[in-house]
């Protein structure tokens, strides 16, 4: 005969998994938010001095100033992608918690849970799933900026190249 108490327990700690999972998604997002402010922090300082009076002499500022341009809009669309994947997960740990808590209390109080923890759960697994489609967007706004990114280093590698008359260098 199995213990009613212990399937109570299986049940508030079935979420713990997608709460865990939620938990590891929040960590790697926070990461991806703060490497995306610290690269418009970069581009930033970058800017200052491709327009400052030395900077406007480096070889192909102008250039550079444009694809800085170009990829500030960008920046932002992955910062508020971003945000708003962390509160999808914050929202889903929310409801995957009070998921166990809804049926732990139902226990304590000897009462059917109805379909509130099924719900919750449901909505938990929604706002995770949420959170995890709009990081796939974000991955690729981020790999197009770096792509946008590294098309301008050819560039510059080229115009260097010319400056020793086509020569490759080892």
């Amino acid at each position: 005969m199995e213990d009613s108490h212990l399937n109570v327990l299986a049940a508030m700690i079935t979420p713990a998994v997608l709460i865990s999972g939620a938990g590891t998604l929040l960590m790697s997002t926070s990461t991806r938010l703060g490497r995306a402010t610290d690269r418009v922090r970069q581009l930033t300082a970058r800017f200052k001095e491709l327009v400052g009076e030395e900077g406007q002499r480096s070889p192909l500022a102008r250039e550079e100033k444009r694809m800085i341009m170009r990829q500030l809009p960008r920046l932002t669309r992955r910062t508020r992608i971003i945000q708003r994947a962390m509160t999808a997960f914050y929202l889903a740990v929310a409801l995957l918690v009070l998921t166990s808590l809804v049926i732990g209390a139902s226990a304590l109080l000897g009462s059917a849970p109805g379909p509130a923890p099924v719900l919750l759960a449901i909505l938990g697994a929604t706002a995770l799933a949420y959170g995890a489609l709009l990081l796939s967007f974000e991955t690729r706004l981020s790999a197009r900026t770096t792509q946008e990114e590294m098309a301008f280093l050819v560039q510059l590698g080229e115009h260097y190249a010319g400056l020793y008359g086509g020569e490759e260098r080892s």
